[in-house]
Formats: C-alpha cells, structure tokens, sequence
C-alpha cells in the first residue's frame, strides 16, 4: 500500500487502468470495510482502490467536535492495509486548503434542509473538499454509504451539475448487530447512551413496517418511540423525496425517513427507505 501526504505527491502517483476513491474522515470502522470491500470490486483486479483520510475543519460547525475527532493513524493504516488498499492519500488541512482560501463549492437546493438547515454551512465543506479529491485523486468513480443519504444526493448532484466524470457508487447502510448504524460517532457514547441509540433503528422499522400513509403519522409514530428514551433528544424526524429531500405528505415509492438525534453530546443521524 502506497501512503501520500501531499498533493504534489499524489498527483504524482502512476494510476491504474480504473480508480475507485473511498474519502473518509478516517477512525475506521466495518462499515468503512463494506465500503472499501465494493470499491474493490468496482476496481476490477487490474484497478486500484484509493481512500482518503481527512478530518475537514470546513464541514465542522464553531464550538463542535472538530478538536476531538478521533485520529486514530496507525490503527487506520493497518485496517486499509489489511482491506487491501493501493493507495492511502492522508494530507495535513494545510496542504489542502490555503491560508487565504475564497473559493468555496456550494449546492444551494438539496442542502438547504435537514441537516443543511440544523448545521449551516456543512455542505458547503462537504461539496469542496470532495471535488478537491475528485480533482486531486482523479478516480473514475467514489463509493458513498446510504446512511448519510443527503450528503449522497448532494454529492450525485454535485457530480452532475459541474459535469464530473465520476461514477457515485452507494452502499447500503452497514449496521451493528442491534440494529444501530455503524458511526466513528458511536464510540463518543456511554454505555447508558449506546444502549438507548438501539430506538433509532427501532422507530424506523416501526415506522416502515407500519405502511402508514400519511407522513405526519410516519413521523408521529417515530417520534413517540424514540421518545421513549429518556436520554434521547430529537432534532428532526422528517419524510422526503429521496431524489428532491422536499418534504411529502403523503408517502410513496420513493419516500425515505431521515432523523437526527442526540444522546449526551453525541448527535447522531440515520435513514431508512418507507418502501
């Protein structure tokens, strides 16, 4: 496995045949495996497979857990070794960004909602460090997981809008054995805490396995049993177009509930298809 820290290096680096890219914020997990597991598979065995490990100080809020972030560095070059990894692009904020940087990329549609609307300037942070990789690593495509499926849309958007040659690849979310979404988050939680997150998946398959047709009642139903819990603090349960994220109101094929909770200091998110 090839390891680069600069930019100058990895435009540097001879590419094979197909490049699939797998950017992460690193503190590597299974379900960070599953992803690396399709782009390998996507490479094809003459293609290479990139991922890329960067804390982005852009998609951070002030006063949010940028500085606490875990950086696990030589666990996660020992997983992407073993995961069979070709290349490991891990470069320093200040080689990716300029001190007096003014040029930001911005979609203005998708991302004015549910998380766009709960953190400010998220996406923004989101869309210019991936096309700085896009441009930097030059892959033929990128896999993106379901479970942060506004950042998907907005990255599928952003491919089409500013003409990328990329293939955007998904993952269907990769989840621990009770049913909680697997996140570099997770381990930010107390044992109290870890064990209340479990009413995420519990009131979004309660909510899907309902059928109900109404979206004020797919979110009342969620609502109520995520409330349950005690230490859970809700900061939006909504049903949205997977392809718009406009809110419906009457669920249909193409219906995803999307939430977002907090539990101690620790604010999670997950997703599920209605349909």
């Amino acid at each position: 496995m090839k390891i680069v820290t600069t930019i100058a290096d990895a435009l540097a680096q001879a590419r094979a045949k197909r490049r699939v890219l797998v950017p992460t914020m690193g503190a590597l997990h299974k379900a960070h495996g599953e992803l690396i597991r399709v782009a390998r598979e996507s490479a094809g065995k003459d293609g290479e497979v990139a991922v890329s490990i960067f804390v982005n100080p852009l998609q951070f809020q002030p006063g949010g857990d940028y500085d606490r972030y875990p950086r696990p560095e030589k666990a996660d070059e020992e997983f992407c070794r073993n995961a069979g990894v070709d290349l490991l692009f891990r470069p320093l904020a200040e080689n990716v960004y300029a001190t007096d940087r003014s040029t930001f990329v911005e979609e203005t549609s998708l991302s004015s909602t549910l998380e766009g609307k709960s953190r400010p300037g998220h996406f923004r942070g989101v869309c210019t460090v991936v096309a700085k990789l896009f441009n930097i690593l030059a892959p033929d495509a990128a896999v993106f997981g379901e479970k942060d499926f506004q950042q998907l849309a907005i990255i599928r958007r952003m491919v089409r809008d500013l003409n990328f040659n990329i293939g955007i690849i998904a993952v269907p979310t990769m989840r621990e054995e009770d049913g909680l979404a697997c996140s570099s988050r997770n381990q930010y939680l107390n044992s109290e805490e870890r064990e209340q997150a479990t009413v995420l998946f519990k009131a979004l398959t309660a909510a899907r396995h309902a059928r109900k047709k109404s979206a004020n009642d797919v979110v009342a139903l969620a609502r109520k049993i995520i409330n349950e819990e005690p230490l859970a603090r809700i900061d939006y349960v909504e049903v949205a177009d997977a392809e718009t994220l406009k809110p419906v109101e009457i669920t249909g094929p193409n219906s995803v509930l999307l939430l977002a909770v907090s539990f101690g200091k620790t604010r999670l998110i997950d997703n599920m298809r209605l349909v």
